[in-house]
């Protein structure tokens, strides 16, 4: 079973065969995460602290705002494993909040998380010949 990969967005451009996305509770992810490790993306670091605090453990990835990049099953892949499966964990702010870049969100302005699983479907795809 390979960790969870985990981010607080995920580029649609990566999308390229039949994904499932759906909101999940926030006990799963930390259920998943602690009995599977974890693989961060996550790239926005004005939001770290306030999900390390939610989260109970560290988001941060092992370097600075990795980069994702698909296989040759078009399925993501990071530091040369591969998913077929990703979590998202992004924040729902106050209304008329935007966070400015590099600057930490204060927690009183992220009113709660939105967690969602995109499952990449490796039973019914052949991928097209070019």
């Amino acid at each position: 079973m390979s960790p969870v990969l985990l981010g607080n967005t995920f580029p649609l451009t990566l999308i390229r065969r039949p994904v499932r996305i759906e909101p999940r509770p926030l006990d799963e992810l930390r259920q998943a995460v602690a009995a599977q490790g974890c693989v961060s993306f996550w790239g926005h670091t004005n939001t770290l602290q306030a999900a390390r605090e939610m989260l109970g453990f560290d988001p941060t990835p092992t370097t600075e705002r990795p980069a994702l990049t698909l296989n040759g099953d078009l399925l993501p892949s990071l530091n040369g494993m591969v998913f077929d499966e990703v979590w998202v964990l992004s924040p729902t702010y106050q209304t008329g909040y935007r966070p400015k870049p590099d600057q930490a969100t204060p927690p009183e302005l992220i009113l709660n998380w939105q967690v969602l699983r995109v499952a990449f479907d490796c039973a019914h795809f052949t991928i097209p010949s070019p």
